[in-house]
């Protein structure tokens, strides 16, 4: 049975209806001051907080409006299905956007109501992923603390910028203790520290950027005609955002060689040995080795500890990728499964992943945060200099960044080391309780073990040969959805196509879990597969 398209907005609340609590204070203009100088005719009342308080009533409209749409959609999340799912029973995606195709498409001459952009913003959420619902479990991606929201609104209030300390000086501060306290949470020492960034990618890209700079002492000069290509490790299954990093340093996506995994999808540091030494045949020089603590697909840890003792002997910067994994640091129970993360030079971590907090909120940290002075600070004649501060934009990829801190600082403050390890735990126990439903079925098989909460597997089928599979995986995520029973994400994992489950939403409970198989079940015996 498909579910059913249009369950939201909720019955009494059609597009504009919520908005219209507003009362279309956003269309009224405002008044030219009394001495006529600044003409503000053309901006709608709510376009701006006066500073001295003049349409608060206008403001505080807008925003309950907005917020009274937020919380209709989202304390009803799990009545909506995981995605919006197109009218079509044999349409290419069962995901679709509808009613939205043309938002965007054209640029107003004249200013609209705010009534009635908050409708609009209605039909863009209900045609937006809806990760809160606790069978969402297709990606890294989950419901958002609110206390993150809220930092967020008001970092965005604020507008500081975290280029400098004169820009940004409590936040600027707040963030160089914050991460100073999380570097020493993963065992980097008393000289650690780093920067935030906007993502993974960025974070990765930083921390090549500095271990190449101080391998090669090419801060001023580069690499351009160095006698050996340098050259960066890391597992087969790591992040692609490996690969861009190789190509903006300008080794080529080819500076980057592929190690081995194992079966489990961990890195094999026999490989890892013996892609050293090739390498160094080749007349390349490698410069760093790179640790995954949870690969995108599989979620798999590398042997962390291993690594580390190979690239200590060889001479090799050893940093970790640790966006999604590194969470489990504050978890009494699986903070073992990072041992060795505390033998990084630098490691990458996302708190908007496993940390629930709001995007974007990633972070690069350094065993010696004087490694940024040294190897990457360009200072900036626009940047007030301090004598005990350094500027963070002047020791950041980004320039004019806002301060994701705020919302960081925020969650880990409000739920708390014990909080933060009950969902952490809870994550987990609901993956094993997953890979255990896998297991028990035959023709489902799983991929790897469940290093976090990630269960990567297949359809396999009964008496099929493995080039049907995929057929298989394609069609039981298909069903799923149009079911409204559960969204898996299908990625490919080494030539195949494989269905994930991240175990991350805080209120999604075993009963979820037997929905999303029963609906597995009834696919299987569609297909005629024995039980």
């Amino acid at each position: 049975m498909r579910i059913h398209r249009h369950l939201w907005p909720p019955p009494g609340k059609e597009p504009g209806a919520i908005a219209a609590g507003l009362s279309y204070h956003g269309g009224v203009t405002f008044l030219q001051p009394k001495d006529g100088i600044v003409d503000r005719s053309g901006l709608p009342a709510s376009g701006f907080i006066d500073p001295r308080g003049d349409n608060r009533a206008e403001i505080e409209a807008l925003l309950e409006g907005a917020i009274s749409s937020l919380l209709d959609f989202a304390c009803r999340a799990a009545e909506y299905p995981p995605q919006p799912l197109a009218e079509e029973e044999n349409a290419a995606t069962p995901i679709a956007v509808r009613g939205t195709e043309e938002v965007g498409k054209s640029l107003p001459e004249e200013g609209g109501f705010a009534a009635e952009l908050l409708a609009r913003v209605e039909e863009l959420t209900r045609n937006s992923m809806n990760v809160a619902h606790p069978r969402y479990m297709g990606h890294m991606d989950t419901v958002a603390s609110t206390i993150s929201m809220v930092g967020d609104l008001i970092a965005s209030a604020l507008n500081n910028n975290m280029l400098s300390l004169e820009m940004s000086p409590a936040f600027s501060r707040l963030e160089d203790h914050l991460l100073h306290q999380i570097a020493l949470r993963f065992g980097l020492g008393a000289a650690a520290g780093g920067v935030m960034a906007s993502g993974g990618t960025l974070a990765n890209l930083q921390a090549l950027t500095v271990a190449r700079n101080q391998a090669f002492d090419c801060f001023d000069e580069g690499v351009v005609g160095a006698d050996e290509r340098p050259v960066i490790l890391a597992s087969e299954d790591a992040h692609v955002s490996l690969l861009k990093s190789a190509m903006l340093l300008g080794l080529g996506t080819k500076g980057l060689v592929p190690v081995r995994v194992d079966r489990h999808g961990r890195m094999e540091v026999e490989d890892l040995w013996r892609q050293i030494q090739l390498s160094r045949e080749r007349g390349e020089r490698p410069f760093c080795v790179v640790g995954v603590a949870g690969t995108t697909i599989t979620g798999s840890i590398d042997p962390l500890e291993a690594i580390a003792a190979v690239a200590r002997e060889e001479g090799l910067w050893f940093h970790v990728d640790a966006a999604f994994g590194g969470a489990a640091i504050f978890s009494n129970t699986h903070k073992h499964r990072l041992r060795g993360i505390d033998q990084a030079d630098s490691i990458t971590f996302n708190p908007q992943k496993w940390l629930y907090v709001a995007k974007t909120c990633a972070m690069v940290l350094f065993r010696r945060a004087s490694i940024l002075q040294d190897h990457y600070r360009l200072q900036a004649p626009y940047m007030r200099e301090v004598e005990d501060f350094t500027n963070l934009g002047e020791i950041s990829i980004q320039g004019t960044r806002r301060p994701d801190v705020l919302k960081l600082w925020l969650t880990i403050s409000h739920f708390g080391r014990r909080g933060l390890e009950q969902l952490i735990d809870q994550s987990m126990e609901l993956a094993r309780s997953f890979a255990q439903r896998v297991d028990q079925r035959p023709w489902l098989r799983r991929i790897s073990p469940t290093d976090v909460s990630i269960v990567c597997f297949e359809v396999v089928g009964d008496e099929t040969s493995p080039e049907q599979w995929d057929t298989f995986s394609s069609r039981l995520q298909s069903h799923l959805m149009e079911s409204g029973a559960a969204f898996f994400s299908l990625p490919r994992y080494h030539g195949r196509r494989v269905l994930k489950a991240v175990l991350l939403n805080p209120f999604t409970e075993e009963s979820d879990l037997d929905e999303a198989f029963e609906a597995i079940d009834r696919f299987a015996a569609r297909e005629g597969w024995s039980a």
